[in-house]
């Protein structure tokens, strides 16, 4: 099938990528020509794990192809996928559409023959209608027919959960897309996806929910691990115990910083917004919301009663920076909050990321990259295991800590109590009583 990606954000270069992967001709749009030159040459924006061999051998075999002319794309392709970013409002909770509505109003100017119009960002309930009303100003109904198929990606998973989803979901209020989407992605179905047809707005609060309860898991087992500190339990056995009945399951119960990146912030309030506009008291999700914008505070709090309260000229060592393990993404990340309160501490600072220096931190004299954890640790008062990278869990301290007073807190609890006690390594980490 011929397809228009327009957006090569995280979500439209992953899927149009994979769909191209999966034989159909895909034609990744972007209005920021310096990224499509880029990608022309391979070069790519996002750091994800196998999507620069993905996007070379597609490119070789013809079937991937980059422009910044939105018309001509459109008009060669059957099947258009709107992949452009919704951030929160900085006036408020709500989305953002002005990019999704811009995008909208360009495509009515470039339907030649009857397209499939669909809604891959995440959009509140009744986007797809105000879409429809757009394209409906200057194409009749048989030309078009507009579709929501939300995206299920995790970020450093996202090849993997598009080669391998859980489910598909097409929110579709005609039969006609609904059966050629349907052969658009039997490849995934055929390998155990289910394939869930759905009203229009049905598919765009799938999407809202599912990121509001995953959230909430998170911020609950993060809140549990409050108690289990204070009453000596090990969350991690709580963890164990909850998850394994089949209703809850384990996933997402692992307490550590403050969810973070590009879905759970934004989405969960732009799933009370909504609720907001429609006279719906979501207070479950507000308390979520609310409990997460504190688990970073909470986190500094206890970082000052490791120091004793004298943060000033302390060396503090931050491994890893970004909100989650396999991504660069630093949005709503925790030491987005933690770095500059103890910058302006006074503490010396150093960081290692594996995905590199951050401009984020540009402004913060004390506030150092190092090239490797070996220089990163370097007379470290405190080292703060802030992201679960696979290149930190198996780090060598007692060879690595040159100072016998150094202390380590463990946000991730990526390490065992017992081992480090044994080691004489003073250590601290979260929800559990060692």
């Amino acid at each position: 099938m011929k397809l228009c990606m327009i957006g090569t954000g995280y979500v439209g270069l992953v899927s149009g990528v994979c769909f191209s992967d999966l034989g159909n001709d895909v034609i990744c749009v972007d209005k920021d020509l310096h990224k499509i030159n880029d990608l022309k040459k391979g070069v790519i924006p996002i750091y994800e794990p196998g999507l620069e061999e993905l996007v070379l051998k597609n490119v070789k075999n013809k079937r991937l192809s980059f422009s910044n002319n939105l018309e001509s794309s459109v008009k060669k392709s059957d099947i258009i996928f709107i992949c452009v970013g919704t951030p929160t409002k900085k006036s408020g909770n709500s989305a953002d559409l002005t990019q999704i509505f811009s995008v909208a109003k360009e495509l009515s100017k470039s339907i030649n023959k009857f397209k499939i119009i669909i809604t891959k960002s995440t959009v509140p309930v009744t986007t797809g209608d105000e879409i429809e009303k757009i394209l409906k100003k200057k194409n009749t109904m048989n030309k078009f027919s507009v579709v929501s198929n939300p995206e299920f990606l995790r970020e450093g998973e996202a090849i993997r959960d598009f080669t391998y989803p859980d489910r598909v979901v097409i929110g579709s209020n005609d039969l006609k897309s609904n059966k050629i989407l349907k052969n658009l992605y039997s490849p995934l179905i055929g390998k155990g996806a289910k394939y869930v047809h759905t009203s229009r707005r049905a598919a765009e609060l799938i999407k809202y929910a599912s990121n509001a309860f995953l959230a909430t898991k998170i911020t609950f087992i993060n809140e549990i691990a409050n108690l289990c500190e204070k009453t000596s339990i090990n969350v991690d056995d709580i963890a164990i115990g909850m998850g394994l009945d089949q209703r809850i399951g384990s996933r997402f119960l692992r307490a550590g910083p403050a969810y973070g990146g590009s879905c759970f912030p934004k989405d969960t309030k732009a799933i009370i917004s909504t609720a907001d506009k429609f006279q719906t008291n979501l207070s479950v999700i507000k308390s979520v919301i609310k409990s997460n914008e504190n688990r970073s505070k909470l986190l500094l709090k206890r970082v000052y009663k490791i120091l004793n309260n004298k943060i000033k000229n302390k060396n503090i060592s931050f491994l890893g920076v970004t909100f989650k393990a396999n991504t660069d993404d630093m949005r709503d990340s925790s030491s987005l909050t933690m770095i500059p309160e103890l910058s302006k501490k006074g503490a010396l600072i150093k960081y290692f990321d594996p995905t590199g220096y951050k401009k984020d931190f540009k402004k913060f004299k004390n506030v150092q990259y190092m090239k490797s954890v070996d220089s990163c640790l370097a007379k470290a008062d405190l080292i703060i295991i802030h992201t679960e990278w696979n290149d930190f869990k198996s780090l060598n301290f007692k060879k690595l800590l040159k100072n016998k007073k150094t202390t380590i807190y463990d946000m991730r609890n990526l390490y065992s109590p017992n081992k480090m006690i044994k080691q004489n390594i003073k250590y601290l980490s979260v929800g559990r009583s060692l």
